[in-house]
C-alpha cells in the first residue's frame, strides 16, 4: 500500500505551459482524501514553491532545495541539511576558477552577482522545459517571474560566506553551453567529498550536502512518519530525481523522463503533458483500495 508520494515539479507535475492541470489537481486531492500523503519535491525555495502550488488550490508538504529542507503539509520543518560553510567556500572557489556563473541559495533567498546572467539562465531553463517557447518570450517571462522577486543582488559573495549566521542550502550554477561546460568543475567538486551534484536541466548543476538529496530527505521524512520503504513512491523526470526514484519503494518515471530515470524506475507513467501524475496517482488509489 502506498501511503506517501513525493513528486517532482518541473517536467513532472508541471506541464509544458508551467502549470498544474485540473486533472492533476483533482488526482492529488483524491489521493489525499484516500489517505495518501503528497509531497512536492523541488529545487525551489520554500517560499517559491508554496506560492506556485497554492495558486492551484493544492495544500501539500514540500521537499525543498533538492532535500536540504522538508516541510509537512502544515508548514512545519521536519528535515534540515545545509551545505557546511567551509564546503560552500570550496565549491565557490572552484566555480570562480572555471569562470562559471553561480548563485547561493538559502532557505528563503537566492543571492546573485549578475542580474542579466540570472534572467538569461532562467530563460534557458524555461525553454529547456518548454521547447515551443521562443527564447525572446522566455526572457520576458523570466524577467517578470516570481523567481526574480526572491533574488538578492550583491557585488561579492565573500561577506556572505564569512557570515556565521548564513546557512547555504544549495549552490546552483548555470552555463548555456550545456553539460560539457561543467565537466572539469564537477570533477573537482565531487572530489571534495560529502557533496551531491545533480542537474535539473542540461544547462545547470546543483550542489548540495550529500544528505540534502531528494531520496535521503524523503526517506528521512518517511522514517519520522513511521512508514516503510514499500509504502513510499516517488515520481520524477530528470537527474535530480534519481535519488528518490532509487530510494523509494516504488520509483515512477514520467513518459518524458530522461533515459537514465526510465531505466532506474520500476514503473513508467504518461508524460507531463498527458497528466502523467494523475494517471499514476489513480493507479495507487485503486491498488490501495484492493488491500
Amino acid at each position: 500500500m502506498i501511503k506517501l508520494v513525493a513528486c517532482d515539479l518541473d517536467g513532472t507535475l508541471f506541464n509544458s505551459n508551467i502549470t498544474v492541470s485540473d486533472e492533476n489537481v483533482a488526482a492529488i486531492k483524491a489521493a489525499q482524501k484516500s489517505g495518501i500523503e503528497f509531497l512536492v519535491a523541488t529545487g525551489r525555495s520554500p517560499e517559491q514553491s508554496r506560492k506556485v502550488i497554492k495558486d492551484f488550490g493544492i495544500n501539500t508538504g514540500f521537499i525543498n532545495i533538492n532535500g536540504a529542507l522538508v516541510f509537512d503539509a502544515n508548514g512545519k520543518l521536519q528535515v534540515k541539511n545545509p551545505l557546511p560553510t567551509a564546503k560552500a567556500k570550496q565549491v565557490a572557489d572552484i566555480l570562480d576558477r572555471h569562470h562559471i556563473y553561480y548563485e547561493l541559495v538559502t532557505s528563503d533567498l537566492i543571492f546573485s552577482k549578475d542580474i542579466s546572467q540570472r534572467v538569461v539562465n532562467l530563460a534557458r531553463a524555461l525553454t529547456a522545459l518548454n521547447p515551443r517557447l521562443s527564447f525572446k518570450k522566455a526572457v520576458a517571462t523570466a524577467a517578470g517571474s516570481n523567481a526574480m522577486l526572491s533574488m538578492t543582488y550583491v557585488d561579492s559573495f565573500t561577506d556572505l560566506l564569512n557570515d556565521p549566521e548564513l546557512e547555504v542550502m544549495k549552490i546552483i550554477s548555470f552555463d548555456g553551453h550545456g553539460p560539457e561546460a561543467f565537466v572539469e568543475a564537477k570533477k573537482e567538486i565531487m572530489a571534495l567529498g560529502d557533496v551531491a551534484v545533480t542537474s535539473s536541466s542540461p544547462a545547470n548543476i546543483e550542489i548540495n550536502d550529500a544528505k540534502a538529496q531528494k531520496g535521503p530527505a524523503l526517506m528521512e521524512y518517511a522514517k519520522k512518519k513511521g512508514l516503510k520503504r514499500e509504502e513510499v513512491a516517488a515520481i520524477g523526470d530528470n537527474l535530480n530525481d534519481e535519488s528518490m526514484i532509487r530510494d523509494a519503494g516504488t520509483g515512477v518515471a514520467m513518459g518524458n523522463a530522461v533515459p537514465a530515470i526510465k531505466k532506474l524506475a520500476q514503473v513508467q507513467t504518461k508524460t507531463n503533458d498527458e497528466n502523467g501524475v494523475a494517471y499514476i496517482l489513480k493507479q495507487f488509489i485503486s491498488e490501495n483500495a484492493k488491500e
